[in-house]
């Protein structure tokens, strides 16, 4: 999974993991095909495509020319599921692995070396699974939160528990100068790093429903102009919605990744 992440070769600005610790700050899809993957969310999402040094299985996703997402169209060679990933930046790849296992977590892959930083994929003590990057982001940051992805948000068991595991793990609400703030909403945490909303964790999720996305996991939000139209583009290109309102709808793609698009007027 953490050869998804490509080389940041290309931005105009570096921007480190230590600028931004605690964060969201990139989303990969592992997929099981370049092309296919690439015309569903080209139609759905505008995207364009960049290749990068790990092969051609690999592409950076464009939007308006920035950066968006990594792909990476290895899961069956790697016998690993279809989905959406989120990555936190880190400043120690190393002491936020340990602190994910000390508290109940598990370590998929890594810490491995991918110039110009250090990947690893794990998984919370409710099983749902993100990743972790330390080193040169893959654009500026700036540019990346204020670009298609909206945020992301965790179904979990229970939110508030959630929240103390991520916090101790990415010290989120410390003194720790840039780090992110935590709110609580009712019976959500939302998370905000210099002001933007990045995340919002809220309870209900089932550890052992049948039905995966019942499960605890993280889902990936992108912001876009028209939902529907996104919708119905998902449904002419081999994908499904899970769901359709007015501002946001579930959608599926080609191979079964879900993923949700949010209006960028309601954003």
């Amino acid at each position: 999974m953490n050869h998804d992440m490509p080389s940041p070769s290309g931005a105009t600005d570096v921007f480190s993991t230590h600028a931004v610790f605690g964060a969201p700050c990139w989303v990969s899809l592992t997929s099981r095909d370049v092309k296919t993957t690439e015309e569903f969310y080209g139609a759905v999402l505008g995207w364009q495509w960049r290749p990068v040094r790990l092969g051609d299985r690999f592409r950076i996703a464009l939007a308006g020319g920035a950066p968006v997402a990594g792909i990476a169209a290895v899961a069956t060679m790697w016998h690993m599921a279809v989905a959406w990933t989120p990555y936190f930046a880190v400043r120690s790849a190393d002491e936020a692995v340990s602190r994910v296992q000390e508290r109940g977590g598990t370590l998929a892959v890594g810490p491995i070396s991918l110039a110009p930083g250090r990947a690893a994929l794990l998984a919370d003590r409710d099983g749902a699974t993100f990743g972790i990057w330390e080193g040169e982001l893959f654009t500026d940051w700036p540019t990346w939160r204020r670009a298609q992805p909206a945020f992301i948000r965790l179904h979990t068991r229970d939110a508030f528990d959630a929240a103390i595991f991520y916090g101790e793990v990415f010290d989120w609400a410390s003194d720790e100068p840039g780090c992110c703030e935590v709110e609580y909403e009712g019976d959500e945490v939302v998370l905000r790093s210099d002001g933007d909303l990045v995340a919002r964790i809220e309870s209900g999720a089932l550890g052992s429903a049948p039905d995966p996305t019942i499960r605890p996991h993280w889902q990936v939000h992108f912001a876009v102009e028209d939902v529907a139209a996104c919708a119905r583009a998902a449904e002419r290109h081999g994908g499904s919605v899970l769901s359709l309102d007015t501002d946001e709808a579930v959608l599926r793609d080609n191979e079964g990744a879900q993923f949700t698009v949010v209006s960028r007027r309601a954003r």
